[in-house]
C-alpha cells in the first residue's frame, strides 16, 4: 500500500469518528468556554470540522506565509457536519494528487522572510493535518463531557457508549 493510500484510509476512518463527535455538539451552547483562554465550543467545533481541508490547502503553498490566525465560530450546530464533509473532500482531493516523490519534497512555513518550520510534505499530513485534528477532537470530547453531553466512542468505549458491549439478556427482551 502506498503512503497516500494509507493516509486516505486513515482520513476516511477518522472522518467517521469526527462526524459522531460533531453530531453531539449542542447548538444552544456554541458560545460556551471552559476557561477564558479557551476557544468557545463553536470555535473549537468548527475548527475540528475544517482542519483536514484547511491544512491540505496550506500544504499546497510552500513557502506558506504564516499570518494571524483567527478562529471563526459556528453559528449553528447544523453547519458542522457539512463543513466536515467539504473539508474531508478537499483533503482527499489534495492527497490523491500526491505520490511518494511529492511527499518527500520539503514544505516550509515562513514569517516574512524568516523560516519557521520545514518538513517533508508527508510529515505535514501526518503531524499538522491528522495529529493536530485528533488533538482538537479530543479537546472537543472534553468540552462535551463538561457540558453533560454523552461522549461517543472514539478509539474504544466511552463512559457513555460501548460499541463492544453485548446486550444484556434482561434488557434485550
Amino acid at each position: 500500500m502506498s503512503t497516500v493510500d494509507a493516509l486516505l484510509q486513515e482520513l476516511d476512518r477518522e472522518a467517521q469518528t469526527t462526524k459522531r463527535v460533531l453530531e453531539r455538539v449542542p447548538g444552544d451552547r456554541l458560545g460556551w468556554k471552559p476557561h477564558e483562554k479557551s476557544m468557545s465550543l463553536g470555535q473549537l467545533a468548527l475548527h475540528v470540522a475544517m482542519v483536514p481541508g484547511t491544512i491540505a490547502g496550506i500544504s499546497q503553498q510552500s513557502p506558506f506565509k504564516v499570518g494571524q490566525f483567527t478562529q471563526p465560530s459556528a453559528t449553528s450546530a447544523s453547519e458542522l457536519v457539512p463543513a466536515l464533509e467539504q473539508s474531508v473532500t478537499k483533503a482527499r482531493d489534495v492527497l490523491r494528487s500526491q505520490d511518494d516523490a511529492s511527499l518527500a519534497k520539503t514544505w516550509q512555513a515562513v514569517d516574512g522572510d524568516k523560516p519557521i518550520m520545514a518538513m517533508p510534505l508527508a510529515a505535514v499530513y501526518r503531524y499538522i493535518m491528522l495529529n493536530h485534528w485528533y488533538h482538537h477532537r479530543g479537546q472537543l470530547s472534553v468540552y462535551l463531557r463538561l457540558l453533560g453531553v454523552p461522549v461517543p466512542s472514539i478509539y474504544g468505549p466511552s463512559a457513555d457508549e460501548n460499541p463492544f458491549a453485548q446486550p444484556n439478556a434482561a434488557t434485550a427482551r
